[in-house]
């Protein structure tokens, strides 16, 4: 009878810091959800930055563990960041973080590092190395409850399956059952094999591993983890049914569709031993849903907040503050009847996956997508607000387009609080990723009350429906992406003007959805951990 489940990850959102993108909201919610059936959950993550001096914390164990040929200390708290009462479903969910003195950045940076190009994912490979034989060591030395089922999260914890497989000190853990979930197929972890200080050679002199399992597809002299804990899992679990699919097929850039990313041939082998899962993840529908921010201006006073700490962290001021700031103003002292249509909002990580869309060009143009749908905003009187942080291309892209249309807000940063803010406040949500695996932006949208307008792809197709609960736009081609984008978003502000009572009908059925965390539960404990 499954009683026990060890959650290891690069992030926790339980733990305030802990967090860069929608793994860290699963690792959160997840275990309350199975601890409200009963089954106690321990989660385990490195500590980024120091989260053991910053909370309440108990030191459990200090070992030292096996890495590069030497030995290593490392030790494991067990961290309480916040109140927990027996009577709640957190009691049975213990919070852990893995120390070691590399594990916290010298610079602050949080969770991950930025490497070069050309030696990509090298220190979080290192970091993420040297974490999980910490995890198997405080295992094997009981330090950690023994648990029934052991559930990795992408490749930042696959490299304990590799351990679990292959080194001859773990054989008495070999026999727990582990899954292993992929939020993001596109973030591989793809390192050298050896010759590099940060390869599996390098981290495991005498690791006795079999490299057609854990070798990269195109590169046969790098390991990658990604595939390794595909290929050594006893469960393969992907975020939402579509998804499931998608990455069984091969991508193609060039048109715009994202699949396995090399991993294909080996997911396609999952879906056929009956290991491979799609399931959706949920999301928390708290019983008080009032907004804090019953306004815009409030969220404009905010934003102006914001800006200012953004502005701070850098030695010379970034167009993208200055002219956000000079927005701001500029809105604040226009006459409110100026600015009567509706309000389209965005927040997400800036990269190809989520933006790719909006700063693509127009065919024979030299504008760009997102100003094409400022432009048809401004025919309906409406701005739009989009807050996100990413690749330095798209920000650029977004400062320029919002120095040319005064309809438009961007924020360059990102600030939880500010972002929740907002979803209650717009009209209509935009999300035109290139791929979704699953998606947790829109389900905090439609739960505000918020229609989206999304790509049919992952988990946006699982979760919005055209014309019900919200708007969708799909092409099997960049340039049909692009047309089907604009064409979608259009036909959504004319509704939104001319048919109120279809529009309102649609935010009504889209704020009534429910993507909560026990089906999805109930199909962990069914379909990946019995």
């Amino acid at each position: 009878m499954l009683k026990q489940v060890l959650m290891i990850a690069a992030e926790n959102d339980a733990i305030p810091g802990a967090k860069v993108g929608g793994v860290a909201d699963v690792v959160r919610d997840a275990p309350l959800a199975l601890a409200k059936n009963n089954i106690n959950v321990d989660v385990i993550i490195p500590d980024h930055n120091n989260y053991h001096q910053a909370f309440d914390s108990t030191l459990i164990a200090e070992l030292n563990v096996p890495f590069r040929g030497q030995l290593t200390p490392v030790s494991l708290y067990k961290v309480t960041p916040f109140k927990v009462t027996s009577k709640e479903p957190a009691a049975k969910v213990n919070q852990y973080v893995i120390w070691h003195h590399s594990f916290a950045s010298t610079n602050g940076s949080g969770v991950y590092q930025h490497d070069q190009d050309n030696r990509p994912f090298a220190s979080d490979a290192n970091k993420f190395a040297l974490f999980s034989v910490a995890v198997c060591e405080f295992l094997r030395h009981k330090k950690i409850t023994q648990p029934d089922v052991i559930h990795l999260h992408d490749w930042h914890a696959a490299m304990v399956s590799v351990l679990l497989s292959f080194d001859n000190s773990y054989q008495t853990l070999n026999a727990i059952k582990r899954v292993y979930t992929v939020h993001n197929i596109a973030l591989q972890g793809t390192r050298p094999l050896n010759q590099d200080d940060s390869s599996l050679e390098a981290w495991f002199p005498h690791l006795a591993y079999q490299g057609h399992l854990i070798c990269d597809p195109n590169y046969l002299h790098c390991f990658n983890p990604m595939r390794a804990g595909i290929n050594l899992a006893d469960k393969v679990h992907v975020v939402s049914p579509t998804y499931s699919l998608e990455v069984q097929q091969t991508s193609n850039n060039a048109l715009g569709f994202y699949g396995g990313e090399g991993l294909e041939n080996d997911l396609q082998s999952a879906a056929k031993a009956g290991k491979l899962v799609g399931i959706l993840n949920g999301c928390e529908y708290p019983s008080n849903t009032e907004s804090a921010a019953a306004t815009l201006t409030d969220f404009i006073k905010q934003a102006q907040s914001c800006l200012l700490q953004w502005a701070a962290q850098h030695t010379h001021l970034q167009s993208s503050h200055f002219i956000a700031t000079e927005r701001i103003k500029q809105w604040q002292s226009q006459n409110s009847s100026k600015n009567i249509g509706p309000l389209v909002t965005s927040v997400g990580r800036l990269t190809e996956q989520k933006a790719r869309l909006l700063v693509e060009t127009n065919q024979g143009q030299s504008s760009r997508v997102v100003e094409k749908l400022l432009i048809s905003l401004s025919k309906h009187q409406g701005r739009m607000i989009l807050i996100g942080t990413g690749d330095q291309y798209i920000e650029q892209a977004l400062t320029q387009a919002m120095a040319k249309h005064d309809n438009f807000l961007f924020l360059n940063g990102f600030d939880s609080a500010l972002s929740e803010k907002l979803y209650p406040l717009g009209n209509l949500f935009l999300m035109p990723s290139s791929f979704e695996p699953c998606g947790i932006s829109q389900m905090l949208a439609m739960r505000a009350g918020q229609p989206c307008l999304v790509n049919q792809v992952g988990g946006l197709k699982d979760t919005v429906i055209n014309n019900e609960t919200g708007f969708c736009f799909y092409g099997d081609t960049i340039e049909k992406q692009k047309q089907h984008l604009c064409q979608s978003f259009n036909q959504a502000l004319t509704m939104f003007t001319d048919k109120p009572k279809q529009f309102n009908a649609i935010a009504e059925l889209a704020k009534q959805c429910r993507f909560d965390w026990q089906k999805s539960i109930e199909r962990y404990i069914s379909n990946l951990y019995n």
